[in-house]
Protein backbone atom coordinates (compact mmCIF):
# COMPACT_ATOMS: atom_id res chain seq x y z
CA UNK A 1 0.00 0.00 0.00
CA UNK A 2 1.35 3.85 -0.42
CA UNK A 3 0.72 6.91 1.25
CA UNK A 4 0.11 9.76 -0.55
CA UNK A 5 -0.18 13.54 0.52
CA UNK A 6 -1.17 17.21 -0.62
CA UNK A 7 0.10 19.42 1.56
CA UNK A 8 -0.97 23.40 1.14
CA UNK A 9 -1.45 26.06 3.47
CA UNK A 10 -4.95 25.48 4.12
CA UNK A 11 -5.34 21.85 4.01
CA UNK A 12 -3.26 18.36 4.43
CA UNK A 13 -4.76 16.11 2.37
CA UNK A 14 -3.51 12.41 2.61
CA UNK A 15 -4.61 9.20 1.50
CA UNK A 16 -4.01 4.94 0.92
CA UNK A 17 -3.63 3.77 -2.40
CA UNK A 18 -3.73 -0.10 -3.81
CA UNK A 19 -1.61 -0.68 -7.12
CA UNK A 20 -3.90 -3.22 -9.14
CA UNK A 21 -3.07 -4.04 -12.12
CA UNK A 22 -0.62 -0.95 -12.98
CA UNK A 23 -3.05 1.50 -11.87
CA UNK A 24 -3.56 3.16 -8.55
CA UNK A 25 -6.58 2.35 -6.16
CA UNK A 26 -7.98 4.94 -3.73
CA UNK A 27 -8.71 3.15 -0.50
CA UNK A 28 -8.71 5.69 3.02
CA UNK A 29 -8.69 9.51 2.47
CA UNK A 30 -9.23 12.19 5.05
CA UNK A 31 -8.31 16.08 4.73
CA UNK A 32 -6.64 17.90 7.97
CA UNK A 33 -6.90 21.45 8.22
CA UNK A 34 -3.35 23.01 8.90
CA UNK A 35 -3.77 25.08 11.41
CA UNK A 36 -4.65 22.54 13.48
CA UNK A 37 -1.50 21.09 13.75
CA UNK A 38 1.99 22.06 14.96
CA UNK A 39 3.62 19.64 12.43
CA UNK A 40 2.59 18.01 9.43
CA UNK A 41 3.70 14.56 11.52
CA UNK A 42 1.22 15.07 13.93
CA UNK A 43 -1.44 14.92 10.73
CA UNK A 44 0.38 12.00 9.69
CA UNK A 45 0.32 9.84 12.97
CA UNK A 46 -3.21 10.44 13.26
CA UNK A 47 -4.24 8.91 9.83
CA UNK A 48 -1.96 5.67 10.33
CA UNK A 49 -3.53 5.37 13.42
CA UNK A 50 -7.24 5.91 11.73
CA UNK A 51 -6.12 3.56 9.02
CA UNK A 52 -3.26 0.82 10.05
CA UNK A 53 -2.06 -0.64 7.11
CA UNK A 54 1.38 -2.33 5.91
CA UNK A 55 2.56 0.52 3.40
CA UNK A 56 5.50 0.08 1.08
CA UNK A 57 6.56 3.68 -0.28
CA UNK A 58 4.89 7.43 0.93
CA UNK A 59 5.29 10.72 -0.58
CA UNK A 60 4.35 13.72 -0.19
CA UNK A 61 3.47 16.92 -2.34
CA UNK A 62 4.33 20.12 -0.58
CA UNK A 63 3.41 23.91 -1.32
CA UNK A 64 7.06 25.10 -1.44
CA UNK A 65 10.69 24.48 -2.97
CA UNK A 66 11.89 21.69 -1.98
CA UNK A 67 15.58 20.96 -1.18
CA UNK A 68 17.63 17.79 -0.48
CA UNK A 69 14.04 15.98 0.74
CA UNK A 70 13.36 18.93 2.64
CA UNK A 71 10.60 21.61 2.31
CA UNK A 72 9.96 24.96 4.75
CA UNK A 73 6.07 26.11 4.63
CA UNK A 74 6.63 29.42 6.22
CA UNK A 75 3.07 30.45 6.42
CA UNK A 76 2.48 27.39 9.00
CA UNK A 77 5.93 27.68 10.33
CA UNK A 78 6.63 24.06 9.72
CA UNK A 79 9.47 22.54 8.12
CA UNK A 80 8.56 18.74 6.17
CA UNK A 81 11.89 16.36 6.25
CA UNK A 82 11.28 13.13 3.98
CA UNK A 83 13.88 11.85 7.06
CA UNK A 84 11.49 12.81 10.01
CA UNK A 85 8.20 11.40 8.29
CA UNK A 86 10.38 8.29 7.57
CA UNK A 87 10.74 7.91 11.31
CA UNK A 88 6.80 8.62 12.15
CA UNK A 89 5.78 6.35 9.28
CA UNK A 90 8.14 3.79 9.83
CA UNK A 91 9.20 2.76 6.53
CA UNK A 92 12.40 3.89 4.67
CA UNK A 93 10.97 4.56 1.20
CA UNK A 94 9.20 8.12 2.08
CA UNK A 95 10.06 11.50 -0.39
CA UNK A 96 8.95 15.05 -0.59
CA UNK A 97 8.32 16.55 -3.54
CA UNK A 98 6.84 20.23 -4.66
CA UNK A 99 3.31 20.31 -5.09
CA UNK A 100 3.60 21.32 -8.80
CA UNK A 101 5.88 18.10 -9.45
CA UNK A 102 3.21 16.32 -7.66
CA UNK A 103 0.76 17.18 -10.24
CA UNK A 104 2.98 16.93 -12.89
CA UNK A 105 2.77 13.23 -11.58
CA UNK A 106 -0.53 12.49 -11.66
CA UNK A 107 -1.34 13.79 -15.03
CA UNK A 108 -0.26 10.38 -16.34
CA UNK A 109 -3.07 8.87 -13.92
CA UNK A 110 -5.57 10.79 -15.43
CA UNK A 111 -8.56 10.15 -18.15
CA UNK A 112 -9.61 12.11 -20.72
CA UNK A 113 -13.03 13.47 -19.12
CA UNK A 114 -10.18 14.79 -16.54
CA UNK A 115 -9.54 17.38 -18.92
CA UNK A 116 -11.58 20.33 -20.86
CA UNK A 117 -9.54 21.00 -24.05
CA UNK A 118 -8.78 25.12 -24.80
CA UNK A 119 -6.85 24.55 -28.13
CA UNK A 120 -6.60 21.06 -29.56
CA UNK A 121 -2.83 21.50 -30.92
CA UNK A 122 -1.08 19.80 -33.33
CA UNK A 123 -2.37 16.17 -34.29
CA UNK A 124 0.83 14.82 -33.83
CA UNK A 125 1.75 16.68 -30.96
CA UNK A 126 4.56 15.38 -29.13
CA UNK A 127 7.49 15.77 -26.75
CA UNK A 128 7.99 17.66 -23.31
CA UNK A 129 4.95 19.41 -21.45
CA UNK A 130 4.48 21.90 -19.15
CA UNK A 131 2.07 22.66 -15.59
CA UNK A 132 1.17 25.84 -14.40
CA UNK A 133 -1.57 26.35 -11.86
CA UNK A 134 -2.59 30.05 -10.44
CA UNK A 135 -4.66 29.19 -7.02
CA UNK A 136 -3.30 30.94 -3.53
CA UNK A 137 0.09 31.51 -5.16
CA UNK A 138 1.16 30.55 -8.72
CA UNK A 139 3.17 26.99 -9.50
CA UNK A 140 5.20 25.71 -11.91
CA UNK A 141 6.13 22.71 -13.46
CA UNK A 142 8.05 20.99 -16.45
CA UNK A 143 8.22 17.32 -17.66
CA UNK A 144 10.70 16.48 -19.94
CA UNK A 145 9.99 13.72 -22.47
CA UNK A 146 13.16 10.71 -23.20
CA UNK A 147 11.76 9.63 -25.97
CA UNK A 148 9.63 6.94 -23.83
CA UNK A 149 7.98 8.59 -20.85
CA UNK A 150 7.56 11.98 -19.31
CA UNK A 151 9.68 12.43 -16.35
CA UNK A 152 8.29 15.59 -13.93
CA UNK A 153 10.46 18.49 -12.49
CA UNK A 154 9.34 20.97 -10.20
CA UNK A 155 10.64 25.22 -10.86
CA UNK A 156 9.29 28.39 -8.95
CA UNK A 157 8.98 30.34 -12.05
CA UNK A 158 5.66 31.66 -10.57
CA UNK A 159 8.23 33.77 -8.53
CA UNK A 160 10.05 35.40 -11.96
CA UNK A 161 9.51 38.77 -12.78
CA UNK A 162 6.54 39.68 -14.06
CA UNK A 163 6.87 40.73 -17.62
CA UNK A 164 4.18 43.72 -19.09
CA UNK A 165 2.38 43.17 -22.74
CA UNK A 166 0.87 46.55 -22.66
CA UNK A 167 0.57 50.04 -21.59
CA UNK A 168 -1.80 49.43 -19.04
CA UNK A 169 -0.02 46.31 -17.90
CA UNK A 170 3.39 48.58 -17.14
CA UNK A 171 1.03 51.14 -15.70
CA UNK A 172 -0.05 48.77 -13.21
CA UNK A 173 3.62 46.97 -12.48
CA UNK A 174 4.62 50.81 -11.94
CA UNK A 175 1.78 50.88 -9.38
CA UNK A 176 2.43 47.49 -7.63
CA UNK A 177 5.76 48.45 -7.28
CA UNK A 178 5.00 50.85 -4.92
CA UNK A 179 4.08 48.24 -2.59
CA UNK A 180 6.34 45.29 -3.48
CA UNK A 181 10.04 46.11 -4.08
CA UNK A 182 10.26 42.61 -6.16
CA UNK A 183 6.58 41.89 -8.38
CA UNK A 184 6.75 38.05 -9.60
CA UNK A 185 4.08 36.92 -11.61
CA UNK A 186 2.31 35.46 -8.65
CA UNK A 187 1.71 38.74 -7.64
CA UNK A 188 -0.88 39.17 -10.40
CA UNK A 189 -1.68 35.49 -11.28
CA UNK A 190 -3.19 33.75 -8.19
CA UNK A 191 -6.23 34.71 -5.45
CA UNK A 192 -4.49 37.48 -3.96
CA UNK A 193 -3.17 38.52 -7.70
CA UNK A 194 -7.09 38.80 -8.96
CA UNK A 195 -7.16 41.01 -5.78
CA UNK A 196 -4.27 43.48 -6.67
CA UNK A 197 -5.55 43.57 -10.06
CA UNK A 198 -9.00 44.69 -8.60
CA UNK A 199 -7.69 47.36 -6.48
CA UNK A 200 -5.29 48.44 -9.13
CA UNK A 201 -7.98 49.01 -11.83
CA UNK A 202 -10.37 50.86 -8.98
CA UNK A 203 -7.21 52.95 -7.39
CA UNK A 204 -6.55 54.15 -11.08
CA UNK A 205 -10.33 55.11 -11.98
CA UNK A 206 -11.13 52.65 -13.88
CA UNK A 207 -14.15 51.55 -12.38
CA UNK A 208 -16.74 52.33 -9.71
CA UNK A 209 -16.85 50.28 -6.30
CA UNK A 210 -20.92 50.47 -5.20
CA UNK A 211 -20.96 50.52 -1.37
CA UNK A 212 -22.77 46.57 -1.79
CA UNK A 213 -19.45 45.94 -3.65
CA UNK A 214 -17.20 46.74 -1.17
CA UNK A 215 -19.32 45.53 1.90
CA UNK A 216 -19.20 41.97 -0.41
CA UNK A 217 -15.42 42.22 -0.33
CA UNK A 218 -15.33 43.16 3.33
CA UNK A 219 -17.49 40.15 4.23
CA UNK A 220 -16.16 37.75 2.01
CA UNK A 221 -13.17 36.18 0.27
CA UNK A 222 -12.36 39.24 -2.15
CA UNK A 223 -10.96 37.00 -4.84
CA UNK A 224 -14.37 34.61 -4.57
CA UNK A 225 -15.98 37.66 -4.87
CA UNK A 226 -14.97 39.45 -7.71
CA UNK A 227 -14.58 36.44 -9.97
CA UNK A 228 -18.23 35.67 -8.96
CA UNK A 229 -19.48 38.93 -9.99
CA UNK A 230 -17.08 39.09 -13.10
CA UNK A 231 -18.79 35.73 -14.32
CA UNK A 232 -22.46 36.67 -13.24
CA UNK A 233 -22.13 40.14 -14.65
CA UNK A 234 -22.94 41.79 -11.58
CA UNK A 235 -19.98 44.76 -11.43
CA UNK A 236 -17.92 45.98 -14.85
CA UNK A 237 -15.20 46.30 -12.66
CA UNK A 238 -14.87 42.93 -11.55
CA UNK A 239 -15.24 41.56 -15.06
CA UNK A 240 -12.25 44.02 -16.47
CA UNK A 241 -10.23 42.40 -13.22
CA UNK A 242 -11.18 38.97 -14.49
CA UNK A 243 -10.45 39.43 -18.63
CA UNK A 244 -7.14 41.19 -17.07
CA UNK A 245 -6.82 37.76 -15.45
CA UNK A 246 -7.45 35.85 -18.06
CA UNK A 247 -4.88 37.74 -20.51
CA UNK A 248 -2.15 37.37 -17.98
CA UNK A 249 -2.68 33.49 -17.81
CA UNK A 250 -2.51 32.82 -21.21
CA UNK A 251 0.71 35.04 -21.22
CA UNK A 252 2.68 33.09 -18.72
CA UNK A 253 1.59 29.79 -19.93
CA UNK A 254 3.12 30.71 -23.46
CA UNK A 255 6.37 31.89 -21.32
CA UNK A 256 6.20 28.78 -19.39
CA UNK A 257 5.87 26.50 -22.61
CA UNK A 258 8.32 28.52 -24.52
CA UNK A 259 10.96 28.17 -21.73
CA UNK A 260 10.42 24.05 -21.47
CA UNK A 261 9.10 23.61 -25.18
CA UNK A 262 6.47 22.21 -24.28
CA UNK A 263 5.12 20.70 -27.47
CA UNK A 264 3.02 17.34 -26.04
CA UNK A 265 1.01 20.22 -24.03
CA UNK A 266 0.23 22.79 -21.64
CA UNK A 267 -1.89 22.16 -18.88
CA UNK A 268 -3.57 24.37 -16.53
CA UNK A 269 -3.96 23.70 -12.99
CA UNK A 270 -5.28 24.94 -9.51
CA UNK A 271 -8.62 25.47 -8.10
CA UNK A 272 -8.95 28.67 -10.33
CA UNK A 273 -8.93 27.35 -13.69
CA UNK A 274 -11.57 25.19 -13.28
CA UNK A 275 -14.11 27.48 -11.75
CA UNK A 276 -13.41 30.33 -14.57
CA UNK A 277 -13.82 27.50 -17.19
CA UNK A 278 -16.02 29.54 -19.44
CA UNK A 279 -13.86 32.46 -19.25
CA UNK A 280 -10.85 30.68 -20.09
CA UNK A 281 -12.51 29.28 -23.59
CA UNK A 282 -13.13 32.58 -24.47
CA UNK A 283 -10.76 33.83 -27.03
CA UNK A 284 -8.70 36.12 -24.77
CA UNK A 285 -6.49 33.09 -23.05
CA UNK A 286 -5.15 31.78 -26.33
CA UNK A 287 -5.72 35.14 -28.00
CA UNK A 288 -2.34 36.00 -25.17
CA UNK A 289 -0.78 32.88 -25.30
CA UNK A 290 -0.39 32.72 -29.06
CA UNK A 291 1.02 36.27 -29.15
CA UNK A 292 4.29 35.67 -28.91
CA UNK A 293 5.36 36.75 -32.23
CA UNK A 294 7.67 35.25 -34.54
CA UNK A 295 6.93 31.53 -32.03
CA UNK A 296 3.08 32.16 -32.21
CA UNK A 297 2.55 29.23 -34.99
CA UNK A 298 4.50 26.79 -32.82
CA UNK A 299 2.37 27.80 -29.52
CA UNK A 300 -0.66 27.11 -31.34
CA UNK A 301 0.29 23.63 -32.55
CA UNK A 302 0.58 22.96 -28.59
CA UNK A 303 -2.26 21.29 -27.05
CA UNK A 304 -3.59 23.12 -23.98
CA UNK A 305 -5.52 22.06 -21.60
CA UNK A 306 -7.45 22.49 -18.15
CA UNK A 307 -7.54 20.30 -15.33
CA UNK A 308 -10.64 18.93 -13.78
CA UNK A 309 -9.82 16.54 -11.24
CA UNK A 310 -8.87 18.17 -8.13
CA UNK A 311 -6.90 15.00 -7.24
CA UNK A 312 -4.11 16.06 -9.02
CA UNK A 313 -1.31 16.25 -6.92
CA UNK A 314 -2.34 13.98 -4.43
CA UNK A 315 -2.61 11.18 -7.45
CA UNK A 316 0.62 12.45 -8.65
CA UNK A 317 2.26 12.14 -4.80
CA UNK A 318 1.10 8.55 -4.62
CA UNK A 319 2.05 7.62 -8.69
CA UNK A 320 5.45 9.27 -7.34
CA UNK A 321 6.29 6.87 -4.36
CA UNK A 322 4.54 3.99 -6.70
CA UNK A 323 7.50 4.45 -8.78
CA UNK A 324 9.96 4.53 -6.49
CA UNK A 325 8.65 1.03 -5.21
CA UNK A 326 8.80 0.00 -8.63
CA UNK A 327 5.12 -0.76 -8.65
CA UNK A 328 4.67 0.58 -11.82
Amino acid sequence: MILAGDIGGTHARMAIFAVERGRLSLGAEHVYPTREYRRLEDAVRDFIDRNPVSLVAACFGIAGPVRHGSAAMPNLGWVVDSRVLAGEIGIQRVSVINDLEANAYGIAALDENDFAVLNPGAPDASGNAAVISAGTGLGEAGLYFDGSVHRPFACEGGHADFAPANELQTEMLSWLRREHAHVSWERVLSGPGIVNIYRFLRGTGRGDEPAWLAEALRKGDPAAVITAYALEGKSALCEATLDMMVSLYGAEAANLALKVMATGGVFIGGGIAPKILKKLQDSAFMRAFANKGRMSDLLRAMPVKVILNDGTALLGAARAAALSAKLL
